[in-house]
Parts: structure tokens; C-alpha cells; sequence
């Protein structure tokens, strides 16, 4: 068990390290130039992302792209390439990958349909479709 000012430092890291993504999840970022932003070291900063956020710097970073991205691909006049480096993906083949991982269809796959896919594990469990 955690002293409530543990608590509370991690969640305030926590917050800081949230709002900063939220604000340039476009950019070059690393959980290094993060802490150091939030006067924090890289450990306080993981052990603030896992018991407060449940998650890790890099899984939050590419969810929040992700999400940016989906919003982004419904813009029909950019291209896979433009949401890629507008969400900060330099190769939009890495970045094809990654959204394909995150929301179960690739990129343009969900800008022909509007959709996000069913998680691979999904289509297995609903079993054959019936006509």
C-alpha cells in the first residue's frame, strides 16, 4: 500500500504526462523527454503510467494516435499517407500496421466502410453466419 502523497505525485505525473500527449501526440515524443518535462524520472513516470493509468507511456501514445487517426480518416481529401504523418508516423506503412493492431482494419479499409473492424477473436466466436 501507497502513502496517500505517493498517490497523489503519481497521479499528478500521471495527469502532466496525459495532458501532453493529448496536446502533441504528432511530435517525436519519448517517455525520457516526458519526465523530464514533468520533473519526474523515467521510473516515477512508468510506475505512474502502470498504477495509476494501468497502462504504459508507449500504449497510451499509440492509442491516442490511433484515435486521432480514425477521427482524421473521415476527412475524405487526406490521404492514408497525410493521417500517418499528421498523427507522427513517418512511414505510413508502420503506421498502417499499427492502426490495423489497434482497430482490427486497416486504414483504408475503415475509410471504404466508415467502420472500425471486430477484433480477430470475434469472428471466430460468433461462429458460421447463418443466412
Amino acid at each position: 500500500m501507497h502513502r496517500p502523497a505517493t498517490i497523489r505525485l503519481r497521479t499528478s505525473l500521471f495527469e502532466d504526462a496525459v495532458a501532453i500527449v493529448e496536446s502533441e501526440f504528432a511530435s517525436d515524443l519519448s517517455l525520457d523527454d516526458i519526465a523530464r518535462r514533468v520533473a519526474s524520472s523515467r521510473r516515477q513516470l512508468q510506475r505512474a503510467y502502470s498504477e495509476v493509468g494501468s497502462t504504459t507511456f508507449r500504449e497510451h501514445l499509440t492509442a491516442v494516435r490511433m484515435e486521432r487517426a480514425a477521427e482524421l480518416l473521415a476527412i475524405r481529401g487526406l490521404t492514408v499517407r497525410d493521417v500517418a504523418h499528421r498523427v507522427g508516423y513517418r512511414q505510413p506503412a508502420q503506421f498502417a500496421k499499427a492502426f490495423r493492431r489497434h482497430h482490427g482494419v486497416a486504414p483504408s479499409d475503415f475509410r471504404a466502410t466508415g467502420r472500425l473492424g471486430r477484433p480477430p477473436t470475434a469472428s471466430i466466436a460468433a461462429g458460421p453466419a447463418v443466412a
